[in-house]
C-alpha cells in the first residue's frame, strides 16, 4: 500500500474525515505542488478541505467527496512512486476518470494496456493518457478499428489523441508512415494572397498538426522524418489519386470537407492502413448551401461494422475550464434559435 487511510465518520455526512499517511516525505513536495496548488485543485474539484502535517493528510467534507479525493491522492502518490511527474492535466484526469494507481511494469505492446482497463499512449517525448471516459473509448477505438471517427466540440482532444496514437503505432512498427491532412478552408475570413512557395502557402492551415507532432517527437527527428516523407502533412486536395497503404492517416477538421472530398479521402484507405476522421459539426466554414462531408459520412456509414464513431460533448473539454462553459453557452443559444424556428 502506498498510503494508509484511517476513516473517522462523525455524526453528520457533511463532516466526514479521512486521515492519510504517506511513507515517503520526499515525494510529498511533488504531490502537494508549488504553493500547494495540487491540493488546491483537488479541494476545488470535490469541495473538501485538505490539511497536512508532516507526512499525514486530513481530508474533510461530505463522505462521498472525501472518499473520492482520497482515491485521487492515492493514485497521484502512486504515479510519483512509479517515477512519473504530476501535472494539472494528470490531476484533472484522475478526478474525471476515477483513481487507479499506475502499474510500474511497462507492457511489451500498447494493445496490452487495454487488458487492465488503463490506457496510456507511449510516444518519444511523453506518455499520453485519456482524461475522460469518452477519450478513453475513442483511443481504444483507434487501436481496434481500421476506420474511426471522432466528432465533437473544440478542445476535446480529438486530433491530439489521434496524432498520439499515430506516432505510437509508427514507432512501434505497425505502420510505415503517418499522413496528416485537413481541408485548406479559411475560417470565416478571406486571407487573400499568401507569399512563398506551395509549402509556405499551405503551412498556416496545417500548423495545428505540426504542433501536435512536436509534442510527441523530438524536433530533429520530426524534421528528418518529414524530409524523408515518412511523415506527411498535406491539404486534403493533395490526396486525390493516391492509395495510402501501411500508413496511419488522419483527416482533421473534416466538417469542412465536401461530400465528394470525403468520399475521395475515405476511398484512399489501403492495405495495412488505419484512418481517423475528426471534426466539429458546429464549426463548418464551407460556403452557404454546400453540404458537409462529415455529416454525410455519419449518415451513410453509421451502420457499417468495423467503423467506429466516437462522440464528445462539452464535458470532455480538456482545455481551459472556460472553454467548456463557452461551448455550452453557444450550444444553448443554437438550441434556443432552433426551437424558436419550430414554433413559428
Amino acid at each position: 500500500m502506498t498510503i494508509r487511510a484511517l476513516s473517522q465518520p462523525t455524526p453528520s455526512d457533511d463532516a466526514f474525515e479521512t486521515r492519510l499517511e504517506f511513507p515517503d516525505n520526499r515525494l510529498l513536495i511533488d504531490l502537494f505542488g508549488e504553493f500547494n496548488r495540487n491540493l488546491a485543485q483537488i479541494e476545488a474539484a470535490f469541495s473538501v478541505q485538505i490539511v497536512h502535517q508532516g507526512n499525514n493528510l486530513g481530508v474533510f467534507g461530505a463522505k462521498g467527496d472525501v472518499e473520492r479525493a482520497a482515491q485521487v491522492l492515492d493514485a497521484l502518490y502512486g504515479r510519483l512512486e512509479a517515477g512519473r511527474d504530476i501535472t494539472p492535466g494528470d490531476i484533472d484526469a484522475e478526478i474525471r476518470m476515477g483513481a487507479k494507481p499506475p502499474s510500474k511494469g511497462a507492457p511489451a505492446d500498447q494493445m496490452e494496456l487495454f487488458q487492465g482497463g488503463k490506457i496510456e499512449i507511449k510516444t518519444r517525448k511523453k506518455l499520453v493518457e485519456p482524461r475522460t471516459e469518452a477519450q478513453k473509448a475513442y483511443v481504444k477505438g483507434l487501436f481496434e478499428n481500421e476506420l474511426a471517427f471522432g466528432i465533437g466540440p473544440a478542445g476535446t482532444g480529438k486530433t491530439y489523441l489521434a496524432v498520439a496514437v499515430g506516432v505510437n503505432m509508427f514507432i512501434g512498427g505497425h505502420v510505415d508512415k503517418i499522413i496528416l491532412s485537413r481541408p485548406a478552408v479559411e475560417a470565416g475570413e478571406r486571407l487573400g494572397f499568401l507569399p512563398g512557395d506551395m509549402k509556405d502557402k499551405v503551412d498556416p492551415y496545417m500548423q495545428p498538426l505540426y504542433d501536435a507532432l512536436g509534442d510527441f517527437l523530438p524536433g530533429k527527428q520530426l524534421a528528418k522524418l518529414i524530409e524523408e516523407k515518412r511523415i506527411e502533412i498535406a491539404p486534403l486536395a493533395f490526396m486525390r489519386g493516391r492509395t495510402l497503404a501501411n500508413a496511419f492517416v488522419v483527416l482533421d477538421e473534416a466538417q469542412n470537407a465536401t461530400t465528394m472530398q470525403m468520399k475521395m479521402f475515405l476511398t484512399r484507405l489501403g492495405e495495412g492502413s488505419r484512418m481517423v476522421i475528426t471534426g466539429d459539426r458546429s464549426q463548418v466554414d464551407l460556403p452557404r448551401g454546400v453540404t458537409s462531408g462529415l455529416a454525410d459520412a455519419e449518415r451513410l456509414l453509421g451502420g457499417i461494422d468495423k467503423i467506429a464513431f466516437n462522440y464528445f460533448t462539452s464535458k470532455d473539454v480538456v482545455r481551459h475550464p472556460l472553454v467548456a462553459k463557452i461551448i455550452e453557452a453557444y450550444d444553448a443559444e443554437s438550441e434556443r434559435v432552433a426551437t424558436a424556428k419550430q414554433t413559428r
